[in-house]
């Protein structure tokens, strides 16, 4: 084989290999504890099960894992630029932030002024989301509950983007699924949380 012809096979191969990479849909999942694993060993939170689940099913998937524990929907709009920036551009933003909000009785047109701003914000450089809910505990005021837990819909249909109501829907309240603190799902809580988003995640890839 001729030197040339050998150049032009690496040449192959690199460009294949770049394509390769280049096709690798970038997901970045924005949210609190609930998104980075509170508790939990290395592997089991909910960014990284979700990512082993889409792959499972044929999706060549990398997601960043842009949770941070105890944060709040202004935390996370303050982290919207740098963890959504370089490439690739991010194919889907998951927006999972609001529960510190209201555990800490932030009022709640606060946090839907910041939920709006970072689904603008995303709207405006051309990036996908999805949004998903959390609900106000029945021990709280109910005007508050009110308040809070009509954000996620209100924001869903404003901005068109696939709403799941309650990121903790069948684990909330669960002691079996739940860490001894009662609130942070174990592993077993985050693979049922992956195994109910997952089908609107692939929705969205397809």
């Amino acid at each position: 084989m001729s030197i040339r012809a050998i150049i032009l096979s690496l040449f192959l191969i690199v460009s294949s290999s770049s394509a390769a990479l280049a096709e690798k849909l970038r997901i970045v999942a924005l949210g609190d504890s609930l998104t980075a694993g509170y508790g939990l060993q290395a592997g089991e939170d909910y960014a990284n099960q979700l990512q082993q689940a889409l792959i499972s099913k044929g999706l060549d998937v990398k997601i960043d894992n842009a949770g941070v524990s105890g944060d709040t929907t202004a935390g996370g709009l303050s982290r919207l630029e740098w963890v959504t920036a370089g490439e690739p551009k991010p194919a889907l933003v998951i927006v999972a932030l609001g529960a510190n909000d209201m555990l800490r009785a932030i009022d709640p047109s606060t946090t839907e002024s910041n939920l709006r701003s970072i689904l603008k914000n995303l709207k405006d450089k051309d990036i996908p989301a999805v949004l998903y809910g959390m609900k106000a505990p029945i021990n709280m005021p109910p005007a508050y509950r009110k308040s809070f837990n009509d954000i996620y819909p209100t924001l869903s249909e404003e901005f068109d983007v696939p709403l799941y109501p309650f990121f903790l829907e069948g684990i909330a309240m669960n002691s079996k699924l739940n860490l001894d603190d009662g609130v942070h799902p174990t592993k077993e809580g985050v693979a049922l949380m992956v195994e109910k988003t997952s089908p609107l995640i692939e929705k969205q890839l397809k």
